[in-house]
């Protein structure tokens, strides 16, 4: 054995050594080996640093920002919401509705960045349903390992066979010839993930700790149950062509309009609600009614509106849209002594006041005209920008505790289109080899780049 060859041997079992506790990064035992083969005097520095330029790796960078794109646009997050939807409470469906999902997006981009955007959407569709999220996670896992025989672009071992291949003078493979391979040791993966669900994970399900509080969590503790409704403007409205600023719904009733919902050409929109906001046939109003002596039935009646149902709970449903903060009155406040109305609480700051607690209690009267004290602590909702801005600002108001839904909220939900455009793009190029694969990926990146995705 060679100085040389034994100098590698040890240094390949360091790097095993290291992956194999996780102490340092992965990244980081890369880094270190790329430093010690050179100072060995094992290779060269040229050498080291020459599998950096190779297409294989630009490839895999690329498609993790390709799966970035889809994470901000909220593409990921409506793959967890088409789990749920089609699978129910049913855990064998959703173990193998998200097998089949994984392995077919894995089949596209790093199977790496897969289970990133994934895990996720697993941990909240598992505490959704009340499912151990290890019952969940194997078969993620599995199911983003299978894709790597799904397309030649799926791992990064078919890219380097298809290189050396190519290198060497020899047809390389087609973008799918992978695939009849992959297939049915897909489908036996589910069958046998199936069966061993049980083992994976105890039945019963740890209770997950709450970090921050939930939306629900917020209602339960102000007392405001029940106070969220939705109603729809019907054409003999007398409200149709009003502005908001007309109704003064909140000094005329005691009611909030949180949001205004309105069908446009292609898609439904939340309208901030504002003062010169004109009201349409068929929008949507989205009401916080604090005043306890109001009959929203009769109020709807007299107004011609349509009270609608709601699915679940109304601000966890929109929270994509609006967003929800406790926040505190420090003792300099501009606000103290003046009441929510005086200091044109909604215009300034942008956002509803829709519970107020001093001390302990909550406040479970009307609000708007309560002088406010120093210490006190009020819940707001309004768009995430505004909160967001408060934020920034604690001179007036202090961010007391942001929801734990703040997690999920999509940066561009609105470009959501554009990503799943430029993602068909990428693989339509890729499969039909009009452009080396890396080159496909880059234009998907710049073209996510372009439009503001990333």
């Amino acid at each position: 054995m060679t100085a040389d060859l034994a100098i590698v041997l040890c240094l390949l079992a360091v790097t095993i050594a290291l992956l194999a506790v996780n102490r340092p990064r992965m990244d980081a035992v890369a880094l270190m080996m790329m430093v010690a083969l050179p100072l060995t005097g094992v290779i060269g520095v040229e050498e080291a640093l020459r599998g950096l330029s190779d297409p294989n790796v630009v490839l895999i960078a690329a498609l993790f920002v390709i799966g970035e794109g889809l994470v901000r646009t909220g593409v990921a997050q409506k793959l967890g919401d088409l789990l749920v939807r089609h699978a129910g409470r049913s855990e064998a469906g959703m173990i193998t509705l998200l097998m089949v999902m994984v392995a077919t997006i894995g089949a596209f981009m790093s199977s790496t960045g897969v289970v990133a955007i994934f895990i996720p959407i697993v941990l909240r569709v598992a505490a959704n349903a009340s499912i151990p999220a290890g019952r969940l996670m194997m078969p993620l896992s599995m199911a983003a390992l299978i894709s790597g025989m799904m397309s030649l672009i799926a791992t990064a071992p078919n890219l380097v066979v298809q290189s050396q291949l190519m290198a060497m003078g020899h047809e390389g493979f087609s973008f799918f010839a992978y695939t009849p391979f992959g297939l049915p040791i897909l489908i036996l993966a589910v069958l046998y993930m199936l069966a061993a669900r049980h083992w994976l994970a105890p039945d019963a399900p740890r209770p997950a700790v709450a970090v921050r509080p939930s939306f629900a969590q917020f209602i339960e503790h102000y007392h405001l149950a029940g106070r969220e409704h939705r109603l729809r403007l019907t054409p003999s409205s007398p409200w149709v062509g009003k502005c908001l600023g007309e109704l003064d719904l909140r000094a005329a009733a005691g009611i909030n309009i949180l949001a205004v919902d309105r069908a446009t050409r292609f898609n439904r929109v939340l309208i901030r609600p504002q003062a010169e906001t004109r009201l349409r046939t068929g929008d949507v109003l989205f009401l916080d009614v604090f005043n306890p002596e109001t009959d929203i039935i009769e109020f709807a009646r007299t107004f011609g509106l349509e009270k609608l149902g709601l699915t679940g709970n109304y601000f966890t449903d929109q929270a994509q849209s609006i967003g929800m903060a406790e926040l505190l009155i420090p003792p300099r406040s501009a606000l103290v002594g003046h009441s929510v109305v005086e200091a044109r609480f909604r215009s300034v700051h942008d956002l509803a006041v829709i519970g107020l607690k001093r001390g302990p209690t909550p406040h479970d009267g009307p609000i708007a005209h309560e002088r406010l004290q120093a210490g006190d602590t009020l819940l707001v909702v309004g768009p995430w920008r505004a909160i967001r801005r408060v934020q920034s600002d604690r001179h007036t108001l202090i961010p007391l505790a942001m929801p734990s839904e703040l997690d999920e909220v999509i940066d561009k939900p609105n470009l959501a289109p554009v990503a799943i455009a430029v993602l068909v793009l990428v693989v339509a190029m890729m499969a039909s080899g009009i452009v080396p694969n890396v080159l496909a990926a880059l234009i998907g990146c710049l073209l996510l780049g372009l439009f503001g995705c990333v």
